[in-house]
């Protein structure tokens, strides 16, 4: 089986492509293929696959023809995700299934999002609307009690103000979430009306050093903090930079995305598994 790995500012991937829609993707398969020490290592795995081959989504295979089926490190199944969905079209592009500045449809769990590539340049997307929940949650990390902004992003984020990053603690755990909620927490520091810096727990992969639809929910947080309701933000996750823009109501998340190696899975290894 062919597979690839990349990344977006660090959050990291397995790339399957399953162009025939055959593949069983396990939650056991998924572990070891993001396993560190004994896989191929990511934070996640990308199937690529044709919208119409799966039961699932293949009422949005007149409108896209790719289909995004993303899984966390621990197998579990996500809705959406902000960087591997700039990586599944760096992939796409650079196998040639579509074009240098083509826009791409991709249907997810979360509905279709429209991918704009530019080349070798940042990759944009449109994530949607955005849910603002409010208050009401708390997160407890390295033994301190704080308020949430609950922001839905395509998946559901807590935020959490913060004067230093570190103050999350080292995120070895989930951060406790009072009432709970299986979110993904982010830290935030604001450093001024256009900027913020981030760190971030994801469910089902722990302490990432990114997360695209989590740089939007912080950006919004920052917003909501501030009394607005649009803007543009520059986010400083721990793998680099991300630029998200919040205007009537929709997200546009822009950065990088690099495809790093290509290669194939052994055949007794992947049938062990």
């Amino acid at each position: 089986m062919q597979f690839a790995s990349g990344h977006g500012t660090g959050n990291d991937f397995v790339v399957l492509p399953d162009l025939g829609g055959e593949l069983e993707l396990t939650e056991r398969l998924v572990r070891a293929l993001c396993d560190r020490r004994f896989g191929v290592g990511g934070d996640g795995v990308l199937r690529v696959v044709p919208t119409a081959k799966v039961d699932e989504v293949a009422g949005l295979a007149s409108e896209a023809h790719w289909f995004m089926d993303y899984r966390n490190g621990d197998g579990s199944v996500a809705e959406m995700c902000g960087n591997g969905i700039r990586l599944y079209a760096r992939w796409l592009q650079r196998s040639g299934l579509v074009g240098d500045h083509d826009e791409i449809p991709v249907a997810t769990r979360d509905g279709i999002k429209v991918v704009r590539l530019d080349g070798d340049a940042d990759i944009a997307v449109d994530l949607g609307p955005v849910e603002v929940v409010g208050s009401g949650r708390t997160v407890t990390a390295a033994g301190v009690v704080r308020d949430a902004t609950e922001i839905h992003t395509g998946n559901p984020h807590l935020v959490v103000r913060v004067d230093d990053v570190a103050d999350a603690g080292p995120l070895l755990a989930p951060p406790d979430v009072e009432p709970y909620l299986g979110a993904n927490v982010e830290f935030v520091v604001v450093r001024g009306p256009d900027e913020i810096a981030m760190r971030v727990h994801e469910r089902g992969s722990g302490e990432t050093l990114s997360c695209g639809t989590g740089a939007c929910a912080a950006a919004v947080a920052a917003g909501v903090w501030a009394g607005a309701d649009s803007g543009d933000w520059t986010v400083e996750v721990q793998g680099g930079r991300l630029r998200v823009g919040w205007h009537e109501g929709r997200l546009t998340l822009t950065g990088p995305a690099e495809v790093i190696a290509w290669g194939e899975l052994d055949a007794d290894w992947l049938a062990a598994r």
